[in-house]
């Protein structure tokens, strides 16, 4: 099982090579490529580590804090692993060998394994050291300088009347002649920060702070004061990867790049640092849903992004669809958020009402006439106007409880079921909120994308009820969110200065 992770990650990373490769053979056949500068960076941030110590076939259920599956769960991927049948992830055994010789993985910006990226640039008519190597130390914000200055451009001042701020970064164009391959780096300073893993590069020395937990606990283990990290110190013009440390026997050397980290931290508004991230999380911000408990829609609206849809996580909820069936009869999408890998969705199918409830792929729940419900034969609706209910009733309080659901037309109980769990802390990171019909992926197997209503949705309500979590269990789900997120969008651990 293990192997298969590290080939399926490998088959996608010969994957995108090629497809790279087709752009720039593209540009070689306009004959262009002589005077196209190429800079390719392999990798994002230093391999991800959130994929749990076993793997999972679903990133979701790590995001929702299932840290560890059964292996028999796994090993019900194997054949489909990395197909579209799963989100996968590999194991951490993994991400921790892939960002050798470094220490640490993705979101430890103190560590090289977290940051370090390797970098080819090409630029045929004017690079004169086909296949040179370099060692400068540069930086992510050094990309922009360097373009700039290639293409002879200066960085604008001001964009549509509006003062920008200078850019940071340096230019690299000074190491693509070979009489430089060993010139000194033109960058002598670099911080690095997040989630208050912190270190700072001054003239080939590097201090750091040491992790205090691992990422791969995606931020359930609580964590010391900022103040109380241990540093670590290295000669890295000698010592690149970070194997010799030398704070015990330099402690001068690193007070003074402590002192430099906290002035450069200030000059760039990286302070106060907050290892929680909880502060910036409660923090209010502008939100189309923000307090609201009733959601009014009409028609057809898909691609609503997920943070603009009404939450039903750990709450009761009501689902109200108001539609009108045409002669011959209606199927398809009512209203549905998230698709394969978790979510829910309110559809007819053959005219008749189904409500399905993905718990991250490993059980499905379904709503729907028959066995179970009172209309034993469950008559698909007839031309008209109908009224679709789903109510649920919240187990509470405390996170990804269970609860009833109760799914009814015109009045009529349809199905009735209760279930154990619920999903606690994140039903979709890439997938909307759809009403009359389906984008992406679909919550279970019954039906066809893009599965448009083809009757009319003349009104569809949500009624949510008050939040069954104390405010503790809100903060860990605004922390898991946060990680989460951070996770998905593949944040910088390179944090440029410029960006925050």
């Amino acid at each position: 099982m293990y192997a298969r992770e590290a080939e399926v990650f490998a088959a996608y990373a010969a994957y995108t090579d090629y497809e790279i490769g087709r752009v720039i053979r593209a540009v070689q056949d306009m004959g262009k490529l002589d005077n196209t500068l190429i800079i390719y960076i392999s990798g994002d941030n230093g391999t991800s580590a959130e994929g749990t110590l076993e793997g999972t076939p679903n990133q979701m259920t790590a995001y929702n804090g299932i840290l560890k599956l059964p292996e028999a769960e796994l090993m019900l991927h194997y054949e489909d692993w990395g197909s579209e049948k799963t989100y996968p992830h590999m194991s951490v055994a993994w991400s921790w060998a892939f960002d050798t010789p470094f220490k640490w993985t993705k979101q430890v910006a103190s560590h090289f394994g977290g940051t370090r990226q390797g970098m080819a640039i090409s630029w045929p008519g004017h690079i004169n050291d086909v296949g040179g190597i370099r060692t400068q130390f540069h930086h992510i914000i050094d990309i922009v300088p360097t373009i700039l200055e290639a293409a002879g451009i200066q960085a604008p001042a001001t964009v549509n009347g509006i003062a920008q701020k200078p850019i940071e970064g340096v230019s690299m164009t000074y190491t693509f002649d070979k009489a430089n391959a060993n010139a000194a780096s033109k960058r002598d300073t670099q911080y690095f920060e997040m989630f208050a893993n912190r270190g700072i590069y001054h003239d080939g020395w590097y201090a750091c702070t040491t992790p205090p937990v691992p990422p791969w606990l995606l931020g359930t283990e609580k964590l010391p004061e900022i103040n109380d990290y241990k540093w670590e110190l290295y000669n890295i013009a000698d010592d690149f990867s970070q194997n010799n440390d030398l704070a015990a026997k330099n402690p001068e050397k690193l007070r003074e790049l402590q002192a430099l980290f906290l002035t450069e931290a200030a000059k760039y508004q990286v302070l106060p640092l907050d290892n929680s991230v909880l502060p910036r999380l409660i923090t209010p911000r502008p939100s189309a849903t923000a307090g609201r408990t009733v959601f009014t829609f009409s028609g057809e609206n898909a691609g609503i992004p997920d943070g603009s849809a009404p939450s039903i996580l750990n709450k009761d909820y009501t689902i109200t669809a108001e539609v009108t069936v045409p002669p011959g009869g209606a199927e398809g999408m009512i209203v549905t958020l998230g698709g394969r890998f978790g979510g829910y969705a309110l559809y007819l199918l053959k005219g008749k009402p189904v409500f399905v409830y993905n718990l991250l792929d490993l059980e499905r729940y379904r709503w729907e006439g028959g066995v179970g419900g009172r209309d034993l034969f469950s008559d698909a609706l007839k031309p008209g106007k109908h009224t679709i209910v789903f109510d649920f009733k919240y187990n509470g309080p405390g996170p990804g409880k269970g609860g009833t659901g109760v799914l009814t037309a015109d009045g009529k109980l349809v199905a009735a079921k209760t279930i154990p769990h619920t999903i606690p802390f994140l039903m979709a990171i890439d997938e909307t909120f759809d009403i009359g019909s389906d984008t992406r992926t679909a919550v279970d197997d019954s039906y066809k994308l893009p599965f448009r209503f083809t009757g009319k949705i003349d009104k569809l309500t949500y009624k949510l009820g008050a939040t069954q979590m104390t405010e503790d269990d809100q903060k860990v789900i605004r922390h898991a969110l946060e990680r989460a997120r951070d996770c998905e969008k593949a944040e910088s651990s390179l944090r440029p200065s410029s960006d925050r």
